[in-house]
């Protein structure tokens, strides 16, 4: 088991813009990138467990991410590759296509780096990955690999989803920088559906710089996606990274469940908060009262009916094959009426509505991404109350690393801007990450 004290220096493990930069000046050193993150990657996995697919060809392909390995959850379509769903049901299927964003990463000249453990069909039954932190604690889920390859350092990028809260708490899990876009920002066409109305795309790596300039590239819409809305257009410079919002205005979001979070995690936040006002940011308590009251049942009724539809007749067809979670969310799913589920819309919409004026005065809500350390075993991937409110509005979050546990286990905070203001979030999640100054290093593994 790794020690969970130990740790590389900060400046180990480089980030996408970083890599980016020197391939420019040094192309021999891109050709190579991949093939040694694909000799670091085996070396890692008979411990580390984050990959059920490493790729063959790692050949380097010209365009904006030329050279960048980016590892894929493996509920994401790939043409090349075994996309398993993480359920034996899919053990061999290979789809006849990419799925959007797996072509879009092609087009830019990212090399697909494989595929990432997930939960089955990105809901609770979980995957043999580890926390690369602790090897005897949960990385969480359901982008369980994903994370867990980002913070090991073995790839610099890597798309995750998210229903509940499958991309922001590994990500603080695992010390590493998550990004739940806008609901709609990037397609799921060819990515296997939990929710549709949820379900989000995301992304891990270890620089806020290197989301917002993947999601820069990867903001778009498609017809095939019903939900798709396109961002407001914008642009990120690779050479200079965001622009950070000087001296935002916080809004401190604790919730009723405050008194649930571990003390380490909490003074982890507060000390965070005395940071960012010694560096200039505003920060005032805000109550949102209906939010925190109504958020969790209503998301869990859209979230079961959803996934009733989509699944009751393959746990029919597999009973073997299906975990008792999955059964689980179906038959609450066929137990809810047309009635709740629609009430659970309507409420959805009119919170999403409301949060702009909610914020009024804000730039953003800084908050928990979860209760504290990623849980002891594998069996339990943590709990995802602190996620599902931006979830469900479809708002844009953040998870940046922000201190450790006393079991040696990253900690974070959460960033959470209004719906399709994704920029203007990540401009202030920059700020927030040079305010704080924290970088975890790489784990010894």
């Amino acid at each position: 088991m790794t020690d969970p004290t130990a740790r590389t220096a900060p400046e180990s493990g480089a980030g996408v813009l970083e890599l980016l930069h020197r391939f420019k000046n040094d192309p021999a050193a891109a050709d190579r990138y991949a093939a040694d993150c694909l000799e670091k990657t085996k070396a890692a996995e008979p411990v580390l467990k984050a990959f059920e697919y490493l790729p063959v060809d790692v050949t380097r392909r010209p365009g904006p991410l030329s050279g960048i390995p980016v590892a894929i959850k493996d509920i994401i379509a790939t043409s090349d590759m075994p996309t398993t769903n993480g359920s034996p049901i899919y053990r061999d299927h290979i789809p006849a296509k990419d799925a959007w964003v797996v072509e879009r990463l092609r087009s830019l000249g990212a090399t697909i780096f494989g595929k990432t453990v997930s939960t089955e069909f990105a809901w609770r039954h979980p995957g043999p990955t580890v926390n690369p932190w602790n090897h005897a604690h949960t990385p969480g889920g359901s982008s369980s690999g994903s994370a867990a390859a980002v913070a090991a350092g073995l790839v610099p990028l890597a798309l995750g989803t998210q229903t509940l809260g499958s991309v922001i708490r590994p990500a603080a899990f695992n010390g590493v920088v998550g990004l739940k876009p806008s609901f709609g920002a990037i397609p799921r066409t060819g990515v296997h559906p939990l929710s549709p109305s949820l379900d989000h795309v995301g992304l891990f790596a270890r620089r806020l710089d290197d989301v917002a300039y993947a999601l820069s590239l990867l903001a778009a819409s498609s017809d095939l996606d019903p939900h798709g809305r396109p961002l407001p257009g914008f642009q990120i410079d690779p050479d200079r990274g965001v622009p950070p919002l000087q001296n935002p205005r916080l809004a401190i979001v604790r919730f009723e469940k405050w008194s649930k979070a571990e003390p380490e995690q909490q003074r982890t936040f507060e000390a965070a908060i005395v940071k960012l006002r010694d560096a200039g940011a505003v920060a005032q308590e805000l109550e949102l009262a209906e939010l925190d009251s109504t958020n969790w049942h209503a998301i869990n009724i859209i979230l079961a009916s959803e996934a009733a539809l989509i699944f009751s007749d393959l746990v029919a067809r597999y009973p073997d094959r299906t975990s008792d979670h999955l059964k689980s969310a179906v038959q609450a799913g066929k137990g809810h009426t047309a009635y709740d589920y629609l009430a659970a819309r309507a409420l959805q919409e009119k919170l999403r509505s409301r949060l702009p004026t909610d914020l009024s005065g804000f730039d953003a809500v800084l908050t928990l991404p979860a209760f504290g350390e990623a849980p002891k075993g594998l069996g339990y991937t943590g709990d995802a109350e602190y996620c599902a409110p931006w979830t469900l509005l479809g708002a844009p979050a953040v998870a940046l690393p922000a201190g450790f546990g006393n079991n040696g286990l990253p900690l974070g905070v959460q960033i959470v801007g209004s719906y399709r203001q994704d920029y203007h979030l990540l401009r202030v999640a920059k700020w927030v990450e040079g305010a704080l100054r924290f970088d975890p290093g790489l784990p010894r593994l």
